[in-house]
């Protein structure tokens, strides 16, 4: 293979493989050990490849992985619904390495309980 076939072929594996790399596993999260935090939003990231949210929960400042927002507003949770302060509770997964991150496999907010997953 020529060197140019060679360095347009390696080009084209990196771009397809970085959305890949950027995207994290769910393995990482202990599937085991629910929780279910009920708590005011501190912060929103409504953003694609996955909405995130920061709540204070038991002394912590907990990273909280939603869905894509496509995902989230296909299931009823209407775009805005998610600002800072409003009380939600969300169940989902802690990390495995301590991390105080969580991935979330439902939210409830206004009432309305949306899967995410």
């Amino acid at each position: 293979m020529s060197r140019t076939r060679t360095l347009a072929f390696l080009s084209a594996a990196l771009l397809v493989s970085l959305p890949a790399l950027a995207h994290h596993g769910w393995g990482s999260y202990d599937a085991d050990k629910a929780l279910t935090v009920t708590a005011a939003l501190a912060e929103v990231q409504y953003r694609n490849p996955h909405a995130e949210v920061v709540v204070d929960h038991d002394g912590k400042t907990w990273q909280v992985v939603l869905a894509p927002v496509s995902r989230m507003t296909a299931r009823g949770l209407a775009d805005g619904a998610l600002v800072a302060g409003k009380e939600v509770t969300i169940e989902g997964y802690p990390r495995t390495d301590g991390t105080a991150e969580l991935r979330a496999e439902r939210i409830t907010v206004d009432g309305n309980t949306i899967e995410l997953r």
